[in-house]
C-alpha cells in the first residue's frame, strides 16, 4: 500500500466524491471510451494554494518558451552543448560490475521464494518496486547510464564466453528483424507496467519472484540467440529506457587509454541531441514509460473513480476492475501518442511551405521525442516520492533478515518505519515544493531541447518558432496536469 498523507474528513470526501461525481458524469456522456482506474492509497489533500503552484508553474514554461523564442537561432544549441572539467577516475570493469549485480538479483529472487510471506518484511517487493523502478531511473539522471554496467546479462554471459572458449552473446545467431522495431520492448514493458498497476497481487514476494526470474531467464536466451548488442538496443526495455534517462544527466563519460574514465560537466539532456531519429515504435516506447506514470496517478483520482461508477470510499480492490484498468492503461497510452503527434503535426501546418524542405514530419516527430525524456523522469520523481520514503525504510528493514531467520546482517533490523513527516503540514509542504519544483525545472529543460532540435531542421529564422508553439502549449498543459494529480484527492 503505498502511503499518502489523511488530512480529509470522511465528510469532507464525501463532499469531494459528489462534486466529481456530477463532473464525471458530464464527462462520460461526451466520451464513448470507459475510463477506468485501479486504486491503492489513502486519500491526500495538501492544504495549500495549489492553485497557485499550478498556474505558476505553467507559466514558468511559457516564459521559458518565449524568452528561447527570442535568442539568436544557434544561442540554444550552443548552450544545450557546453561542456567543462574533466576528472580521470578509475574504471570499474563492466564485468565485475553486471556479475555482482546478478548476484544481488539472485539473492532478491531466492528472497521472494524462501523469505516472508509478508510484502513488508519480505525484501523483494521494496527492492523491485522502488529501489529499481524508483530510485534507480533517478540516479541515471543524476549520474549517467549505470545500466550498462549494472545489468544483471553482461556479467553472466562474459563468464560463459570465458568458460566455453565461445563467442555466445557477442555474435548473433539469428538476425532481429528490423521491421519490428520497438515492438518487442513495448510489449515486455506493457507487461510490466500492468504487472506493477494492475495485477491484484504485484508484491507478493512468490509471484514477483517467478515474475522477475522469468524476465531475466527470457531476456537473457534472447541475448544469446540475438546477440546481447542488438537485443538490449531495441528489445529489451530497461535497458532503452535507462539509457535515454541517463543522456539527461549532467555528467558525460570518456573513456581514457590508461584504462580511467574521464567525468565531464555538461548541460542535462545534451547528450540527447546527436541521437538519430527514432521510429513510431520507438516514439510509442517513449510515450508508453510518461503514459504508465501518469495512468498510475491518474486511475486514483475520485475523478477517475467516479467514470466507472466506483465509490472511492468503499473501493472493491483490484481484482473487480482488471478489464477496465487496462483499457484505461491503453487509452491514457493512447491520448499521449495523439497530443504528441497531434502537436508536432500542426507544427508542421504552421510552418506551411518552408516545412516541404524538411524531412517528414515524423521523422521531425522522432528527434523531438527526446524532449519527453526529461518530463518522463521527473514525473518519475514527482509521482513517487513519498511512496519511495516510506518504502525505502521498509526495504532497510526487510534486507537485514531476508529470510525470516532472526538474522540482522545490516543492523537495520530495529529500524521503526515511520509515515510520521506526512502528518506535518511544514514536511508536506517542503515535498509537495520539491515536486512542483522539478516537475517545472523538467519542463523548463524540454522545452530548452526541443527548441536546439528545432534549431537544427528549421531555414528561416524568422518562422522556426512557430512549430514548436503546438509542443511547448502541450508542455504547459502537461505541467498543469502533473501538479493536479499530486494535488487532488485519490485513493
Amino acid at each position: 500500500m503505498r502511503p499518502q498523507l489523511r488530512l480529509m474528513t470522511r465528510s469532507a470526501l464525501k463532499h469531494v466524491w459528489n462534486r466529481d461525481r456530477t463532473l464525471a458524469t458530464l464527462l462520460l456522456l461526451g466520451s464513448p471510451v470507459p475510463a477506468l482506474a485501479h486504486g491503492t492509497e489513502g486519500a491526500i489533500v495538501l492544504l495549500l494554494p495549489t492553485g497557485y503552484y499550478i498556474m505558476g508553474t505553467a507559466l514558468a514554461v511559457l516564459a521559458s518558451f518565449l524568452m528561447l523564442s527570442v535568442l539568436p537561432v544557434a544561442a540554444t544549441t550552443r548552450m544545450a552543448r557546453a561542456r567543462s572539467g574533466a576528472v580521470a577516475v578509475f574504471r570499474f570493469p563492466i564485468t565485475a560490475s553486471s556479475t555482482l549485480s546478478c548476484l544481488i538479483l539472485a539473492l532478491m529472487v531466492a528472497a521472494g521464494f524462501l523469505g516472508p510471506r509478508d510484502p513488508l518484511l519480505n525484501p523483494l517487493p521494496a527492492f523491485i518496486w522502488t529501489m529499481f523502478w524508483v530510485c534507480l531511473p533517478l540516479l541515471h539522471g543524476l549520474l549517467g547510464p549505470l545500466w550498462t554496467a549494472i545489468n544483471p546479462w553482461s556479467g553472466p554471459l562474459a563468464l560463459l564466453r570465458r568458460l566455453t572458449g565461445s563467442r555466445l552473446g557477442r555474435i548473433r545467431v539469428r538476425r532481429l528483424p528490423a521491421r519490428s522495431g520497438f515492438a518487442i520492448a513495448i510489449l515486455q514493458f506493457f507487461a510490466f507496467a500492468w504487472f506493477e498497476l494492475i495485477d491484484p497481487a504485484p508484491s507478493d514476494p512468490a509471484r514477483l519472484a517467478a515474475a522477475v526470474l522469468l524476465y531475466w531467464l527470457v531476456n537473457g536466451f534472447a541475448m544469446l540467440l540475438f546477440g546481447e548488442r542488438q537485443w538490449r538496443a531495441r528489445a529489451e526495455p530497461f535497458s532503452i529506457f535507462f539509457a535515454l534517462v541517463g543522456r539527461c544527466a549532467p555528467l558525460a563519460y570518456r573513456r581514457c587509454r590508461d584504462g580511467r574514465c574521464q567525468i565531464l560537466l555538461c548541460f542535462p539532456g545534451h547528450r540527447l541531441l546527436s541521437l538519430p531519429p527514432l521510429p513510431v515504435s520507438g516514439v510509442a516506447f517513449v510515450l508508453l514509460a510518461l503514459a504508465s506514470v501518469s495512468y498510475d496517478g491518474l486511475s486514483r483520482t475520485f475523478l477517475w473513480l467516479s467514470l466507472v461508477g466506483v465509490n472511492p470510499l468503499e473501493f472493491p480492490g483490484r481484482s473487480a476492475i482488471i478489464l477496465s484498468s487496462t483499457l484505461g492503461l491503453l487509452a491514457t497510452w493512447l491520448a499521449m501518442m495523439v497530443l504528441f503527434y497531434g502537436s508536432v503535426w500542426l507544427g508542421s501546418v504552421w510552418l506551411g511551405s518552408a516545412w516541404t524542405r524538411q524531412p517528414s514530419w515524423t521523422r521531425t516527430a522522432g528527434r523531438l521525442i527526446y524532449s519527453i525524456i526529461p518530463i518522463a523522469l521527473v514525473f518519475q520523481f514527482a509521482h513517487y516520492l513519498t511512496y519511495a520514503l516510506v518504502e525505502g525504510q521498509n526495504f532497510a528493514k526487510a534486507i537485514a533478515d531476508p529470510f525470516g531467520l532472526g538474522w540482522n546482517i545490516t543492523g537495520t533490523g530495529g529500524l521503526h518505519v515511520t509515515t510520521s513527516f506526512l502528518n506535518s503540514y511544514r514536511s508536506v509542504a517542503v515535498i509537495f515544493n520539491m515536486q512542483a519544483v522539478a516537475i517545472g525545472v523538467g519542463h523548463i529543460l524540454a522545452v530548452i531541447i526541443a527548441h536546439a532540435i528545432f534549431n537544427g531542421r528549421q531555414p528561416a529564422r524568422q518562422r522556426h518558432w512557430l512549430g514548436e508553439v503546438p509542443l511547448a502549449a502541450l508542455m504547459v498543459v502537461y505541467t498543469g496536469f502533473g501538479l493536479w494529480l499530486l494535488s487532488t484527492p485519490r485513493v
